[in-house]
Order: C-alpha cells, then sequence, then structure tokens
C-alpha cells in the first residue's frame, strides 16, 4: 500500500480576482505562480499562490465566480485552512501585520496542539495560522524571497485542514481505513489524523457537527487535494476508491499534475494529485505567475479567452 505524504492543494471560491490577488499576494506574501482559468470553465481564472515554485504542500487555489453569492456555513464541508508559520513570534507579527492592513482576527490560542492565530480573507474564508516551532517541513518548499513580509515570519506552506462533517466514523473510513492516516486523538465530537506521524502538512481535522450541509459560496472551500508521488500511484488509489465503492472521475490530465476526484460519504470533495511536473512546464520560475498560462488544449482559445477575462493587476 502507498502512503499519502501530505496535503498537495486545496482550492476555494472567489468573488473577486482582484481583490483576490492583493490579499494573498500583499497581504499574506504568497508569490503567485500561476494565472490561468478553469479548464472546465475557461471564462473564469484559476489563481495558484504558494512558495517560490508553487510546491506541492503550499499551493492556495481559487476560481473566480463573479456572480457567486454569499456561503452559508454548515456541515459536511472543509471549513479551516491552516498555514505554516516558524515560531510563536511569527503570531504576534501576523497579528500586527493583520491590525495594519484591518483584517478580521481573533487572538493567539490554541489549535490541535499548537499555539494559532485565526483570521478571515475579505470574503469569510477561515484560515488560522500555526507554530510551526521548527519541526520539519518537506525538503523541497523553497521560500519566495520576494515577499512582502518578513523573511523570518513568512508562511512555510500549509498546515492543519478542517473538516466538519454529520458522521465521524464515515469520513474514517476514508481516511484511516482506506489511505493510512494515523490516528493521533479521538474524542466524542472531534479526531486528528496525520497522513505523515507528528507532521501538520498532512494533518486533518475532522469535527462533528449535526445540521444543514454548507451551501458553498464566495470563501467557500471547494476541495482538499491530497498528494500522490506519480501516476503509477495514482491509478492505485483510482482502484483502491473504486473498491470503497465511491464514483472516481478517473485520471484527468491537468496538464501541470494529473488528479482524480471522489466524494466521501460525507460528501466531501477529494483531489488526489501528482507532486509533477509542477508549474515550470510552461514557464521559468522567475516568470511564474506573470502571464495568463494556458494548458495546451485551450492554447488555440487564447484570443477569445483572454477577451473574456478582465485584468487582475
Amino acid at each position: 500500500m502507498y502512503k499519502i505524504p501530505g496535503h498537495h492543494h486545496i482550492s476555494m471560491i472567489t468573488k473577486n480576482a482582484q481583490t483576490n490577488n492583493r490579499f494573498y499576494q500583499h497581504v499574506l506574501g504568497l508569490r503567485r505562480v500561476k494565472k490561468t482559468v478553469n479548464q472546465d470553465d475557461p471564462s473564469m481564472y484559476h489563481l495558484f499562490y504558494g512558495d517560490l515554485t508553487g510546491s506541492a504542500g503550499t499551493e492556495l487555489s481559487f476560481f473566480e465566480m463573479p456572480m457567486v453569492g454569499r456561503t452559508v456555513r454548515g456541515t459536511n464541508a472543509i471549513t479551516q485552512i491552516g498555514l505554516l508559520v516558524p515560531s510563536i513570534e511569527s503570531l504576534a507579527y501576523w497579528k500586527n501585520r493583520f491590525d495594519h492592513f484591518s483584517v478580521k482576527h481573533g487572538e493567539v490560542t490554541m489549535y490541535a496542539g499548537r499555539a494559532a492565530l485565526p483570521f478571515e480573507d475579505s470574503e469569510g474564508l477561515r484560515l488560522i495560522l500555526l507554530n510551526n516551532n521548527g519541526e520539519e517541513i518537506p525538503d523541497f518548499w523553497s521560500p519566495w524571497e520576494d515577499s512582502a513580509v518578513e523573511q523570518d515570519h513568512r508562511i512555510l506552506g500549509m498546515g492543519t485542514v478542517e473538516l466538519t462533517v454529520r458522521s465521524l466514523e464515515k469520513t474514517a473510513r476514508t481516511l484511516r481505513d482506506m489511505f493510512g492516516y494515523i490516528e493521533v486523538s479521538h474524542s466524542d465530537r472531534e479526531t486528528i489524523y496525520q497522513s505523515v506521524a507528528g507532521q501538520a502538512f498532512g494533518e486533518i481535522v475532522v469535527k462533528q457537527e449535526d445540521g444543514p450541509s454548507e451551501k458553498p459560496g464566495r470563501g467557500s472551500i471547494h476541495h482538499l487535494a491530497i498528494r500522490v508521488k506519480n501516476e503509477v500511484e495514482l491509478s492505485y488509489w483510482d482502484k483502491a476508491v473504486k473498491e470503497r465503492g465511491f464514483h472516481s472521475s478517473g485520471i484527468v490530465d491537468r496538464f501541470y499534475f494529473q488528479s482524480l476526484y471522489f466524494r466521501d460519504s460525507n460528501g466531501i470533495l477529494f483531489e488526489i494529485a501528482t507532486d509533477g511536473p509542477g508549474f515550470t512546464i510552461d514557464s521559468p520560475v522567475e516568470a511564474l505567475g506573470k502571464e495568463l498560462d494556458l494548458p495546451p488544449f485551450l492554447e488555440a482559445r487564447r484570443q477569445e479567452i483572454e477577451a473574456n477575462l478582465k485584468p487582475i493587476d
């Protein structure tokens, strides 16, 4: 059985790509590593932010949907994104930075055993900074030196991701029994799983909450993607997903990676995605995210696609 080495990316919905671009680049200090379009609906932007090259495990991605309504929060949804920062001092730095930029935030607290600072972007997306406390991170994560954030306090990559569901056991059967996540904490209403023992870069908190399902809108989380090394491993998981009785999309060529999609028994949408080939397949590192990149099958439609997109810089 193959092991899941951590998160790959997480994808959200934004109503306004310009506002989104300003926040994630200039407030959070992430690099926009790919400006492209939704391959299933090229009328909308698909923006990726992350480290120097958008390494797997650092990527936050957003689909722009200008007509989208507000999110009605509820259960059976991905409800919060953890982002790792280097130290406890980093949380104090970010609290001051959020005050300066009028970002809605809470107080420093504890979350999943770590000192943490919860905050929201302008569309109500819930995020939380987590003290990594000098612990291990994937060795291929590469800092972006042109970040607006001070070097000692920059966001490292993704940490604990929170799911809120009606049934803890249904999601346990997906994470623990199918993918081999390790259960590190359990109570009646919350369980914590790690894909790599002791590491936050593959950690998922599952909370149980009754009530209506979330109605997605701006600031909601569309899906969580988890990592596999290559297409051989992806094929293995495609078979495993189907054997569990889930409907798999089958392997989809996203050009920057290969992936598949399925929903677990609580309706949570998971993607399983390969590490490569990565965002440098069609752009040198120094030019990442600057121009509109299109996968080859959309290149013939570039003029039409560009005409329908509003500039965001």
